[in-house]
């Protein structure tokens, strides 16, 4: 069930596990199986994941990554085929991708020589540039089809809860959502304030955005691993934030 209307499908690079998430979720359509357990089990892979990094098993390390990306784009599908939305799997969802991606960066960080603070300054880096890719990406959403129920272009109040979740529980995971993201938020909102006023966004430069997508990103650093360039992989992400301005700039100068 595609999240976009047909004019705005766009070739997304950081949704590669969308197919096999989609297989996945369709196997537990009719089980007793909810998106909640799958956003569990993509924590689990994850945390598999940091595990093989420490111990330097950097094949499974990448195999792990990129089975939680798959297993990532299943939580949602499972949620559309039942047609059970939620905010709480909205904001687990996403809290436990910005833990995880902290585990593989200081993961990253102990068994190479990349400084902690070096570290910190790219897991900083990937986050910006997944809050970019999720941003101009919600605003296109909410703009088709109909727009989208449990995503926003500002999380700034809290949502009344949808029906079969707990509000307390949405209130939960809304506050500790609103912390680790933040002050992301924030700083794209505030080098582009205008982006929620465009009608669209063409198909090309989404694409060229989903290079700043999660699934892209952690593409990346499954491939870095076996090829033995752990050493540049804080780097990399440090210097490819610089492509925020030139996104930004584009959108811009060519986009209204």
């Amino acid at each position: 069930m595609s999240k976009l209307a047909v004019q705005d499908k766009f070739l997304d690079l950081s949704d590669y596990g969308r197919t096999f998430g989609r297989i996945f979720a369709l196997q537990l359509k009719n089980t007793r199986f909810t998106p909640i357990h799958v956003t569990l089990l993509f924590g689990i892979s994850g945390s598999f994941a940091i595990y093989c990094i420490l111990y330097q098993h950097y094949v499974w390390a990448a195999f792990f990554i990129i089975l939680k990306s798959i297993i990532d784009a299943a939580d949602g599908e499972l949620a559309r085929l039942k047609k059970t939305p939620s905010y709480s799997g909205r904001y687990l969802d996403s809290i436990f991708d910005i833990f995880l991606n902290f585990g593989f960066l200081m993961a990253i960080c102990y068994v190479s020589n990349t400084t902690f603070w070096f570290t910190f300054l790219a897991f900083f880096a990937l986050q910006l540039q997944g809050t970019l890719y999720n941003y101009y990406y919600v605003i296109l959403r909410t703009k088709s089809v109909g727009g989208d129920a449990t995503s926003k272009v500002f999380e700034y109040k809290t949502p009344k809860a949808l029906p079969g979740e707990s509000q307390k529980l949405v209130n939960v995971l809304f506050t500790l959502y609103t912390i680790v993201y933040g002050s992301f938020d924030k700083i794209i909102h505030f080098l582009d304030k205008d982006a929620y006023k465009v009608k669209t966004f063409p198909n090309w430069f989404m694409t060229l955005l989903s290079g700043y997508g999660l699934g892209f990103q952690l593409l990346i650093i499954a491939v870095m691993l076996p090829m033995g360039w752990i050493e540049n992989i804080v780097p990399f992400f440090i210097v490819y934030t610089v492509f925020i301005f030139v996104l930004i700039g584009i959108r811009k100068k060519f986009i209204s």
